[in-house]
């Protein structure tokens, strides 16, 4: 498989996993806020999210720190995305009139 390829399958991945992991992390927001022992949930799920995430982008690196870059860029890119989707709109261009 040629480097480049390597590098965007390497980069999806990390996408792939960082949409999962912020799933996850909104499931958990959702379910531990409802329920009599949040830190359990809380607790649970970072534990879960953070092990899933190291060993999936173990395996995506293959021992080359560039397909381990390339797998935390989409992880950020994800990251990135998520966040701009979850935040509040803002009416108009300049923010909301007070």
């Amino acid at each position: 498989m040629s480097e480049i390829l390597t590098l965007i399958l390497a980069t999806a991945a990390g996408m792939g996993m960082g949409a999962l992991f912020f799933a996850g992390l909104r499931y958990t927001v959702e379910r531990g806020l409802a329920s009599p022992r949040p830190a359990l949930w809380f607790l649970g799920s970072m534990l879960l999210r953070v092990g899933l995430v190291t060993f999936g982008m173990y395996v995506v690196g293959g021992g080359r720190w560039q397909a381990l870059l390339a797998c935390l860029l989409g992880f950020v890119v994800a990251r990135e995305l998520v966040t701009r989707r979850a935040r509040p709109r803002l009416e108009g261009r300049h923010g909301p009139h007070t």
